[in-house]
């Protein structure tokens, strides 16, 4: 089975639409969500446009503030500190990755948790394990709606995260943790990697490295997720994990491109209006 994160996603609009206009009736203006973008990457300023369009499918107003390649720390956090105190701006979104010069700067330290649409702050994370969090982070949220709309039974399962990052492991390995899965986090240190990955139910795979899994890797009837998303030579996308065979073995999965991605834009609608919702 194909978990296609693009129709679920598609589906999840008209829901959205519904509680957009309701924020509209009660605030007198339309959900805000604000994107900051540093530099001139060409990945993330695809990525903001899509994001852009979804918002005005649902009727969510995007502004863009865009900063050059050079811009200085301060700079970057006298313009989140402006947004943190606009009433009007109900999330903030800060596109990574960062340029060079800012590759060691945190910029959800600098975001109120109110405000924080990707679930990334340090307040936000530890709520998340008190389960008061006022959004959770939006690809492992969204891979868990996609699991739960293809009915795929978490509870019980033996599941295995391949990535300890706070963007994705981490909380994956924890929301895995809460609908009850009994998980185990691997990494490059992680010994026996063939066998752990052979009796697990549900796989999520987050390594960025292109097709460094297979077939090979997983016992029959699995469930493999796919958030790495590379560009081959041939300029077709490709992700962490091979799926050549995977039918013949029943193996469920998240294509590449239209798998995960698509869900984590769609988590981020949900998470801004859950945001606005909340004041």
């Amino acid at each position: 089975m194909i978990l296609n994160g693009k129709k679920f996603a598609q589906e999840r609009l008209s829901g959205f639409l519904t509680r957009s206009k309701v924020v509209k009736a009660r605030l007198g203006r339309k959900p805000h969500l604000a994107v900051v973008l540093v530099g001139k990457d060409p990945a993330s300023q695809v990525y903001v446009g899509h994001k852009k369009k979804q918002c005005e499918a649902v009727e969510i107003k995007s502004t863009l503030l865009e900063l050059p390649e050079d811009c200085s720390q301060q700079r970057l956090e006298a313009a989140i500190l402006e947004l943190n105190n606009d009433d009007a701006v109900d999330g903030i979104l800060v596109q990574l990755p960062m340029p060079k010069n800012l590759s060691d700067f945190d910029p959800s330290d600098y975001i109120l948790p109110q405000k924080d649409v990707d679930g990334l702050t340090a307040a936000n994370m530890g709520l998340m394990i008190k389960g008061r969090a006022y959004a959770e982070p939006c690809t492992p949220k969204g891979i868990v709606e996609l699991l739960k709309a293809n009915f795929i039974e978490i509870a019980g399962k033996k599941a295995a995260v391949l990535g300890r990052s706070q963007i994705v492991g981490w909380p994956m390995a924890w929301m895995l943790t809460r609908e009850n899965a009994t998980v185990t986090v691997c990494h490059s240190k992680t010994q026996n990697l063939n066998e752990i990955l052979k009796e697990s139910d549900i796989i999520v795979v987050a390594i960025g490295k292109s097709k460094f899994l297979d077939k090979k890797s997983f016992k029959k009837g699995a469930v493999v997720v796919d958030v790495g998303i590379h560009r081959l030579e041939s300029g077709k996308l490709a992700g962490d994990v091979d799926v050549q065979g995977f039918d013949d073995m029943k193996i469920s999965y998240t294509p590449v491109p239209g798998g995960v991605g698509p869900m984590t834009v769609s988590q981020l609608l949900d998470n801004l209006l859950k945001l606005v919702e909340g004041k």
